[in-house]
């Protein structure tokens, strides 16, 4: 996987932020050395946040987003302001883009917010080409030309030393994994899996497991147990696709941990302990209770889908044939108001960055909504939750 096949998911999320005619789409120009954002004299043009996938020396693989102007105006600005907000909860990193060299009232009541989010900020005050001797004051500002390329080449240390003091992701699994262990990985091959490839979390298992010096086997649930029988030593975990956990765990002995690539992905979100909380609403839900499942991706739906058909179904089951109303939000498209719905059964969210996800559950908690993930769902109906985390230890503890 090259620096550009880089998920999105994994990369460094940097927001651009500040009032109209501001300079930020002229900023990210200069950041990255091209012509990807529209730039006018006229205030507004950018009417929506617009992210880019691209490479900036020496940070890496990042995702810039340009947003709106703070100040837009009117019902549709009011909108767009609002978008812009929505961006920040995804954000990893923030550049606040001032006009000149003195913030408006707009521009501190955001760097307030993004402090209040704890997010790494940088101040940027921008068009420094038009104005001389003034000197920033803050260790995180800089004075820079977008037009002129003044100081662009400073920021970038900035931003790439901003970018550095956030968090370690926790890993999905190889640091619970010693070299020269075995992991083995069910995946099973059926009609929604990808002609030709496996899913993002199933390649980041991998390369993490790989990372770790250890070693990965992928076999489907068909040859699975022929698989543990030939392989001549106990694997140090079994990871299987969450739909397949009924039947693998039948056929894993007690002895070897098995987990999920939902419940890791979740471990790595860093919202799998709300999850191993929120799973309980399942066993008091009630007939015209609504429920939302939501996916962080938005792919064709199939027969058989997991988040449309296979949930609601397997829920009727376990709740005794209670009459749920369900909803489903996929992508982007994840609704604020929470407090409609019963619980909220989320997927592991391999194509959404860490923020989002803690972003989602944070939501959820403060609304007072129950909020779950695909594998630990799955576990808990299939009464082996608590196996399923015994190799996570800081999730297990929650379960005693």
């Amino acid at each position: 996987m090259g620096m550009n096949d880089t998920p999105s998911s994994e990369r460094v999320h940097i927001g651009i932020f500040g009032k109209r005619n501001a300079g930020k789409s002229s900023l990210i120009n200069a950041l990255t050395g091209q012509d990807l954002a529209i730039v006018s004299d006229v205030k507004g043009t950018t009417t929506d946040p617009v992210s880019k996938a691209m490479e900036i020396l020496p940070i890496g693989p990042v995702m810039i987003t340009d947003t709106p102007g703070l100040d837009d105006s009117g019902e549709l600005g009011a909108q767009r302001v609002k978008a812009s907000g929505r961006v920040l909860e995804k954000t990893d990193m923030a550049i606040v883009t001032v006009d000149g060299k003195e913030q408006s009232a707009e521009d501190r009541q955001l760097i307030e917010r993004i402090k209040l989010l704890e997010i790494p900020y940088a101040v940027v005050y921008n068009k420094c080409d038009s104005f001389e001797g003034f000197v920033p004051a803050g260790e995180n500002e800089i004075a820079v030309s977008a037009k002129t390329g003044e100081n662009i080449n400073e920021l970038r240390e900035l931003i790439a030393r901003l970018c550095g003091s956030c968090e370690e992701k926790t890993r999905i699994i190889g640091d619970l994994l010693r070299p020269c262990d075995i992991a083995v990985l069910v995946i099973p091959i059926d009609k929604a899996a990808p002609k030709g490839r496996l899913i993002l979390p199933q390649q980041q298992t991998i390369r993490d497991i790989l990372d770790a010096g250890a070693a990965a086997v992928t076999v489907r649930d068909a040859e699975l147990r022929d698989c543990l029988e030939k392989l001549g030593t106990k694997p140090a975990v079994v990871i299987t696709d969450s739909q397949a956990f009924e039947g693998v765990s039948k056929i894993v002995p007690e002895d070897i941990y098995l987990t999920s690539f939902s419940i890791l992905m979740a471990r790595h979100k860093g919202t799998l302990g709300a999850a191993a909380k929120g799973v309980t609403a399942i066993d008091s839900l009630r007939d015209g209770d609504r429920v939302l499942i939501s996916e962080g991706c938005t792919h064709h739906r199939q027969c058989g889908d997991i988040g449309t058909q296979k949930i609601p179904a397997w829920l009727k089951k376990y709740t005794g044939g209670k009459d749920i109303s369900y909803e489903f939000s996929s992508g982007t498209g994840f609704p604020e108001d929470l407090t409609p719905y019963r619980m909220v059964i989320h997927c592991g969210g391999c194509m959404l960055n860490e923020r989002e996800m803690l972003y989602r559950s944070r939501l959820a908690r403060e609304q007072g909504v129950p909020m779950t993930n695909y594998g630990i769902l799955i576990a808990h109906m299939n009464g082996i939750l608590r196996r399923s985390v015994e190799i996570l230890p800081d999730i297990a503890a929650l379960l005693k």
